[in-house]
C-alpha cells in the first residue's frame, strides 16, 4: 500500500510565492470571488451542525441533506399547488463533456459541487456565479481503469473546508473560500487500478472515503482520514487477503473461512464505491460493499462459499472500523449484484412495532428492510422481475436461488442484468408518505462461464464468456430483448413490502430522486427530461427539457426566502457507455451543466446543436472467423467504454462512425495510446496484433451492417 500526505502550507516566503502562482494559474480565467457572497463563518460546518441538519432546512449540508440519506426536505415554498410556475433562473456551463453525478452542497447561499474528472466547482447559489474551481489535473489515461465514466458524485464539507476524491485515488482538502489546495492524500496503491467516484462522508472530523475497481481486480476497502492533516485513522478491508500473511482484524479471520480457491491473487472485489449513512444514536456507519473480483465466483472462489463481505451491508464503529455486525444481500456473488447501492435509515412501525431500519433496494431486485441495531432481516420482496431467485427464506434471510441461476454448466438468460433493478441513482423517502422512491431499471442479460479466463490486473475482468453477452443482432430477437428494457419510478412501501403506484420510463439509467414536504418528487430522466411529480400519487405536474440524459439527483435549498431546486445534467454513467444497441432511444448527448430553478425563473437554455454524422465506413473484407476474433475481443476490452456491438450511447465517438483518417491510424491508437491524453490508452501490451486487427475488422463490420440497415 503506497500512501504519501503533500501539505501545502504557506512556511517560508519563497513557498508563499510558489503557492500563489500555482493558485493564480490554476484559476486564471476563472472571475475573480464576490467577496460579499462569502462568509467563512457560513463554512464552520461541524459536527453539531450536521448532526442538526434537519433543522437546517435551508441548507444542504451533507450528501444526502441529512445522516440518514433519506434526501427529502422540509421545504415547501414549492408545491403541488404552484409547480407548474417553476422556472429555470440561472444556469451554468462546465468544462467537460461526460457522466455528471454530483449532488450538490449548499451552505447559506454558496454551492458546492463536482463535476467529470474529478473537477470541483463553488457558485453563489443566488445567481450561478462562478466563485472558484479547482482541477486535480487527474491522468485522463486512467479513464481505461474505470468501470464506469470519469464521474464523481459530490464533496463533503467541515471546518471551511471542502473534501473531495479523485478517478486516480487521492484525498483533497480545499479551502471553501478560495478553493486552494490545502492538501491529498493517496489513499490507493497507484500500481492497482484503483478509482474514487464516490462522495466522502464526515463523522466527527473523520473523513470515510472508499474506492472502485472490483471489474480489473483489486481487494475493497473503506477507510477514515484526519480532516485535519490527512493521517490515515483506521482501515477496514472488506474481502481478507492471502490466509497465510496475518489478517487485519478478526472480521477478516471470520470472513476468510468463507472463501476457496487462491481469491486474493484475482484481487476479490467488494469495494465500498458509493452508499453510506450514519446513525448518531447508535454511533453505526453503515457501508454497502460491491461485487466480487472476478464477478464470476467458479473462478474467483472454486468450491463456493458465501466470500464475506461481498454484496453486504455492514455496520462499522466509525471512531475505529470496528466490525458490529453484516448482512449479506447475495452470498457467493456472481452476477455482479453489488449492495453498494443507496441506503436509507428511518424510524417506521412495523407491525404495530416502532423499529429503527436500514432500507436498501441493491442490483438484485429485492427491496430490503434489516434492524439497523442488529443487522436482523425484517422482510424483503422483489420489486423488478427476477429471473436468479423466487424469494427470500424468512428464516435465514437467504435468497432462494433458482436452477441454473450461477450459469455452472449452460449459459443463463437473468433479470436483473449486470446494472441491477437499482444502480447508484439515489432513492429517497418521505416521512410524510411513509414511501420510498425508487428509479428502478430493467435490463436483461446472458451470462455464461469463462472457459478460457485468464487473469489480468488493470483490465476488464468479470470471468463472463463475452460472447454471450449483448442485445442481438436478429431483428426478431433484438425486438423480444429490447422490450425488456426499460425504466421506472416505484414508490415502495416498506411496510407492506408492496409498490404503490408506478411511473413507467421508455428508457433505462434515469436520475436519482428528491422528494420534499410539498408533495413534490423530482427526476430527471434518461431523455432529457426533469420533471415534478405528486408524492402521494405519482401524477406529473411539471416538466423541462434539459437537453441531455440526466443521472444525478436534485437537490432543494432557500436564500433569501426563496425556495431553489438545482441539479447537475449530463448524460454517462455505465450504461451510457456499455449498454449500445439496448439505448437506441436516447435523444441526447453529453452536456454537462448545473440547473437551477425557482418560481416565476425566466432564464432559458440556449437551442441544442445537433452535430450531424454520415456513415462512411470501409468496405469490409474480413473473413467470418476473424470478425468473430474481434467480436470476442471487443466484448472483453472495449465494450465497457465504447457500447454493445460499438453503438455508443452519445457520451464517446462512435466507433461506427470513424473517418478514414482514424481508421489509417488504428495501430497507432488502439494499440499505442496516441489519444491517451484524451482518455483512449493504448492497449498494445493487453491485446496481441492479430486481436487489435480483429477487433478494426469487427467495427468495419458493424459499420457496414448499420450503413445496409439505414438505407
Amino acid at each position: 500500500m503506497k500512501q504519501s500526505v503533500k501539505f501545502l502550507l504557506p512556511g517560508t516566503a519563497i513557498m508563499l510565492a510558489v503557492l500563489l502562482w500555482v493558485s493564480a494559474c490554476e484559476r486564471a480565467e476563472q472571475p475573480a470571488t464576490t467577496a460579499s457572497a462569502i462568509d467563512p463563518v457560513s463554512f464552520a460546518i461541524n459536527a453539531e451542525r450536521i448532526l442538526n441538519a434537519d433543522s437546517e432546512t435551508a441548507n444542504w449540508l451533507t450528501h444526502g441533506r441529512t445522516y440518514d440519506e433519506q434526501r427529502f426536505s422540509p421545504l415547501d415554498a414549492i408545491n403541488d399547488s404552484n409547480v407548474g410556475e417553476l422556472g429555470l433562473a440561472w444556469y451554468y456551463d462546465y468544462p467537460v463533456k461526460r457522466g455528471m453525478e454530483a449532488t450538490p452542497i449548499v451552505v447559506d447561499g454558496i454551492m458546492f459541487t463536482t463535476s467529470a474528472w474529478s473537477m470541483v466547482f463553488s457558485h453563489d447559489a443566488r445567481t450561478g456565479e462562478l466563485l472558484w474551481s479547482h482541477d486535480p489535473k487527474v491522468p485522463k489515461e486512467w479513464a481505461v481503469k474505470l468501470c464506469c465514466d470519469v464521474v464523481n458524485r459530490g464533496v463533503a464539507i467541515w471546518e471551511g473546508r471542502i473534501y473531495s476524491g479523485t478517478i486516480d485515488g487521492r484525498l483533497l482538502a480545499l479551502d471553501a473560500a478560495t478553493g486552494d489546495l490545502l492538501w491529498e492524500v493517496q489513499t490507493t496503491d497507484i500500481d492497482k487500478p484503483y478509482s474514487i467516484t464516490g462522495a466522502p462522508r464526515i463523522i466527527d472530523g473523520k473523513i470515510i472515503i472508499g474506492n472502485g475497481g472490483a471489474e480489473y481486480g483489486v481487494r475493497g476497502y473503506v477507510s477514515a482520514y484526519d480532516v485535519d492533516d490527512g493521517s490515515l485513522v483506521w482501515r477496514f478491508h472488506t474481502v481478507p487477503g492471502d490466509p497465510e500473511k496475518p489478517f487485519e482484524s478478526a472480521a477478516m479471520e471470520m470472513a476468510a473461512k468463507t472463501w476457496n480457491g487462491e481469491w486474493w491473487k484475482l484481487g476479490g472485489g467488494g469495494t465500498v464505491w458509493d452508499s453510506m449513512a450514519y446513525d448518531p444514536e447508535l454511533d453505526l456507519l453503515y457501508i454497502g460493499t460491491g461485487n466480487g473480483s472476478p464477478w464470476n465466483q467458479q473462478i474467483r472462489s472454486p468450491g463456493g462459499g458465501d466470500n464475506l463481505f461481498l454484496s453486504s451491508i455492514v455496520a462499522l464503529r466509525p471512531d475505529t472500523g470496528e466490525y458490529v455486525w453484516h448482512y449479506q444481500t447475495t452470498p457467493g456473488e456472481s452476477w455482479d449484484y453489488t449492495a453498494a447501492q443507496h441506503m436509507i435509515l428511518a424510524d417506521i412501525d412495523i407491525d404495530g412495532t416502532p423499529r429503527k431500519v436500514i432500507m436498501q433496494a441493491p442490483k438484485n431486485g429485492f427491496f430490503y428492510v434489516l434492524d439497523r441495531v442488529s443487522g436482523e432481516f425484517i422482510s424483503g420482496q422483489a420489486f423488478v422481475p427476477m429471473t436468479w431467485a423466487t424469494g427470500i427464506d424468512p428464516e435465514t434471510g437467504r435468497p432462494m436461488e433458482t436452477a441454473n441461476a450461477r450459469f455452472t454448466d449452460e449459459p443463463a438468460f437473468a433479470l436483473p442484468g449486470p446494472p441491477g433493478g437499482h444502480n447508484w441513482m439515489p432513492m429517497s423517502y418521505s416521512p410524510l408518505t411513509g414511501l420510498v422512491y425508487i428509479p428502478a431499471q430493467q435490463i436483461p442479460f446472458v451470462f455464461g462461464h469463462d472457459g478460457d479466463y485468464a487473469a489480468k490486473q488493470g483490465l476488464w475482468n468479470t470471468g463472463i464468456a463475452a460472447v454471450y453477452a449483448g442485445i442481438p443482432d436478429d431483428p426478431d430477437q433484438q425486438a423480444a430483448v429490447l422490450s425488456m428494457v426499460k425504466g421506472e419510478i416505484i414508490a415502495w412501501d416498506p411496510r407492506t413490502q408492496k409498490d404503490i403506484w408506478r411511473i413507467q420510463h421508455d428508457q433505462t439509467s434515469n436520475g436519482g430522486l428528491l422528494s420534499t414536504a410539498g408533495n413534490l418528487l423530482f427526476q430527471g430522466d434518461a431523455k432529457g427530461e426533469f420533471a415534478a411529480y405528486t408524492a402521494d400519487s405519482g401524477d406529473k405536474l411539471w416538466s423541462t427539457d434539459v437537453q441531455t440524459g440526466v443521472v444525478a439527483a436534485p437537490v432543494t435549498f432557500e436564500v433569501d426566502g426563496d425556495q431553489y431546486v438545482s441539479i447537475v445534467v449530463g448524460w454517462g454513467g455505465s450504461i451510457a457507455l456499455f449498454a449500445g444497441k439496448a439505448l437506441k432511444d436516447s435523444a441526447y448527448g453529453n452536456k454537462s451543466r448545473l440547473l437551477t430553478f425557482k418560481l416565476g425563473g425566466t432564464e432559458t437554455l440556449p437551442a441544442s446543436e445537433q452535430q450531424r454524422v454520415v456513415l462512411d465506413p470501409p468496405v469490409s473484407t474480413a473473413d467470418a472467423q476473424t470478425i468473430a476474433l474481434g467480436k470476442i475481443s471487443y466484448a472483453n476490452r472495449c465494450m465497457v467504454c465504447h457500447g454493445d456491438g460499438a453503438v455508443s450511447g452519445g457520451v464517446i465517438p462512435d466507433l461506427r462512425y470513424l473517418p478514414a483518417a482514424k481508421h489509417d491510424i488504428w495501430d497507432a491508437i488502439v494499440r499505442d495510446g496516441a489519444l491517451a491524453s484524451l482518455g483512449m490508452a493504448g492497449f498494445g501490451d493487453a491485446l496481441s496484433k492479430e486481436q487489435t486487427d480483429a477487433v478494426h475488422a469487427y467495427v468495419i463490420e458493424r459499420a457496414n451492417f448499420a450503413l445496409k440497415k439505414s438505407n
